[in-house]
């Protein structure tokens, strides 16, 4: 099987797309970048530390590169035993005659050949939020009881759950849909059309769950972030309402599409997608059609096309654009319509709680990991 040559340094005080313009100029196919931190405390075998706001790169807007402070570069070339192809040592030094550093700077170590496509899938595992609502990549399978299945692989747009607030949002839905979105005769008479694919059944899944968790492939979440008396104290105070089957959501900053997905999974009747990134629509779009909620999922380019009235907005952006939305947010749901909101840290809880304060009753939902989940009512 094939290898690859890569060679890798820090990047320190160069500029990232001139170290990146010089690693094609000297024949690399692919330059990535990745946290320096990290990268050295996986090589040495330990976990990766627990991030900041002020270190973590977070959803960049389209077009910006945003890099950790201490950013390490690989860059990937064609196979060093090839026919006609320069030794190591020779390409090494290539590459730091155009970035202008000393060649000792830079390590080369030879890559076997692999299913590169899947190879990052390798830790991507079924997970669960709440009490039915699951996300799992099209390489593994499901069969807990009345699950409710979003099939979902990583991709180049945010969300696949692994994230806290992206989990927190899913728990949310989870704890507010009715159960049983879709019926077994639903399912039966869809299945016989050709219409849905569901997963078969397998051992139960107590034993199924202990077993893969003792293997380290399934990540569970715990049933909900706020025990189910607090939920009935918000909803006895008019804060927090079950959700119906026509209910109509708005998934704001949706992308992978998760939220939107599981809304449609769940049962909403309707649900428009939006982001700033194009890649995110796409994103959106493949994995509604995947799931078979595209007839019900719409995806849209500007936020002007969002429609009024709806009664859930979800939102797991950040805490600053969170605030500056207030006024959109309050016109595109209905009065007694719910917003969730996500992507904030612990400590900004109470800044976008009181930027909200003007037209939503706002509670905070769960929190994990410094991150927090809020949920209002809409007056």
């Amino acid at each position: 099987m094939a290898a690859f040559l890569e060679l890798s340094f820090d990047l320190g005080a160069l500029d990232a797309h001139t170290a990146e313009s010089a690693a094609f100029d000297c024949g690399a196919f692919a330059v990535t970048f990745v946290d320096a931190r990290d990268d050295a405390v996986l090589e040495a075998g330990a976990s990766p530390p627990s991030k900041t706001p002020d270190f973590a790169v977070l959803e960049p807007a389209p077009g910006e590169t945003p890099l950790w402070p201490a950013t390490r570069v690989k860059c990937l070339f064609a196979n060093a035993a090839a026919p006609g192809v320069n030794p190591p040592a020779t390409v090494a030094a290539a590459l730091a005659a155009t970035l202008g550093i000393d060649a000792s700077q830079i390590e080369t170590q030879t890559l076997a050949d692999r299913a590169w496509e899947r190879e990052w899938l390798k830790d991507f595992h079924a997970m669960r939020f709440g009490r039915r609502l699951w996300v799992c990549p099209h390489h593994e399978r499901v069969s807990a009881p009345a699950a409710v299945i979003v099939s979902l692989d990583p991709g180049l747009a945010f969300g696949t759950g692994t994230h806290a607030s992206t989990a927190l949002c899913l728990e949310w839905l989870d704890a507010h849909f009715p159960d049983s979105p879709a019926p077994a005769e639903h399912c039966g008479e869809r299945q016989a059309k050709g219409l849905d694919a569901h997963f078969p059944d397998s051992p139960a899944p107590a034993e199924h769950c202990g077993e893969r968790q003792a293997k380290g492939l399934d990540t569970h979440f715990p049933d909900l972030p706020a025990p189910a008396e607090h939920l009935a104290q918000n909803q006895a105070r008019g804060l927090e309402a079950p959700l119906s089957r026509g209910t109509r959501v708005i998934d704001y900053g949706c992308g992978s599409g998760v939220h939107g997905i599981a809304a449609a999974r769940l049962g909403a009747v309707e649900v428009h997608a939006y982001d700033i990134d194009p890649q995110a629509l796409i994103a959106t779009a493949d994995n509604a059609r995947a799931n078979d909620v595209q007839t019900r999922l719409q995806v849209h380019a500007s936020a002007a096309a969002l429609p009024s009235g709806t009664d859930v907005l979800l939102a797991n952006i950040l805490a600053a654009p969170l605030c500056l939305l207030v006024p959109q947010f309050a016109a595109l749901l209905r009065p007694g319509g719910q917003v969730v909101l996500a992507g904030l840290m612990s400590h900004e809880a109470a800044e976008v709680t009181a930027a909200y304060a003007a037209c939503f009753d706002v509670v905070r939902f769960g929190e994990r990991d410094g991150w927090a989940c809020l949920t209002g009512r809409r007056r």
